[in-house]
């Protein structure tokens, strides 16, 4: 699903900085993958990437086959829409829509009727438990909610690729495990591949491999213990 060869990635004209330095990584159709580091690792440069909202200095980036460098910037929206679903820290919620209006917004991004959008935003808040608040402006919900009206919006369309960005960072701890636990149910559902960028080690110990990055390199990589997957 990802393929990653020798990508780099510098900052900077008089002086350069490397964020990502020569990085091969490979991500199989449903796998889940945790990446963590320290801050200024590579982390968030890798996730910008990978959804083309960046363009790397040197190296390949190949999402389900398809080489983004060769894709000009309307082609490299479609992808993110068609195909890669985000969930961030900060939730990115639009405030002055409802969590319903919110979720179906991918869908009307593709041409979707208002009307199916919303109804297939209703099912998916449904699916995360939140049905009830449909009608709830972002302000009027809870930080774990927020979360999960992001997690619905970032899978109403069924994207084969899922990228997390520290999506428990801005909750406390019984909250953040309920939304891994969620995110473990979803993705036994709906077999996405799962790239989640975290500093928590309980969540990456919910994914399948854990790599770690360090001056834009990975420096190392584990297999996450079977019993420790949230499957227990």
């Amino acid at each position: 699903m990802i393929a990653l060869t020798k990508l780099s990635k510098d900052y900077g004209d008089a002086e350069r900085v490397r964020a990502l330095n020569d990085v091969t990584l490979f991500v199989k159709h449903g796998e889940r993958v945790a990446v963590m580091g320290p801050s200024g690792s590579g982390k968030s440069t890798l996730l910008n990437l990978i959804c083309g909202l960046d363009q790397a200095t040197s190296g390949s980036i190949k999402i389900d086959g398809v080489e983004l460098s060769e894709l000009d910037d309307d082609a490299r929206t479609r992808m993110r829409r068609e195909k890669i679903g985000m969930i961030f820290q900060t939730f990115n919620l639009l405030s002055t829509l409802t969590a319903v209006e919110n979720v179906a917004l991918p869908l009307r991004l593709q041409g979707l009727r208002r009307r199916d959008g919303e109804e297939r935003a209703v099912c998916m808040l449904d699916r995360v438990g939140l049905k009830h608040r449909a009608s709830h402006l972002p302000d009027a919900l809870s930080g774990g909610e927020r979360q999960r009206v992001a997690i619905a919006r970032a899978l109403v369309f069924t994207p084969p690729l899922l990228l997390a960005d520290e999506p428990t960072g801005n909750l406390d701890s019984a909250t953040g495990e309920e939304i891994l636990h969620l995110l473990d149910d979803l993705h036994r559902e709906y077999n996405c591949t799962i790239l989640l960028v975290t500093h928590n080690e309980m969540a990456a110990h919910y994914c399948d491999r854990i790599l770690t990055l360090r001056d834009g390199r990975i420096v190392h990589e584990a297999i996450a213990a079977p019993s420790r997957r949230g499957k227990t």
